[in-house]
């Protein structure tokens, strides 16, 4: 029940931002475009404080970490090619 409340919590954010966007557009966001900088610092601090302070995940770390390159390295070669692919549909 917490799981479909979070969700909807989330999906009602993405909404909000959405029409708050819609509403604002145009308008000089400078502002806006440092705060979600600073937001996604807390985020990237808070998961490395999680990572940091889970020591069943730091001792079996060193065992997947080739596994986690790999998974790194797939991902930012797939977001290049769609985000390519993306920019050719669209032609920006």
């Amino acid at each position: 029940m917490a799981g479909l409340l979070y969700m909807i919590l989330l999906a009602l954010s993405l909404a909000l931002g959405l029409a708050m966007g819609y509403c604002l557009r145009g308008r000089r966001l400078l502002k806006v475009e440092r705060l979600v900088l600073g937001v996604i610092l807390v985020l990237i601090f808070s998961l490395g404080f999680s990572i940091g302070s889970n020591s069943e995940f730091l001792t079996v770390m060193p065992s997947i970490w080739l596994n986690a390159v790999v998974l790194l390295a797939l991902a930012l070669l797939f977001s290049v090619v769609f985000a390519k692919a993306a920019v050719k549909l669209v032609k920006i």
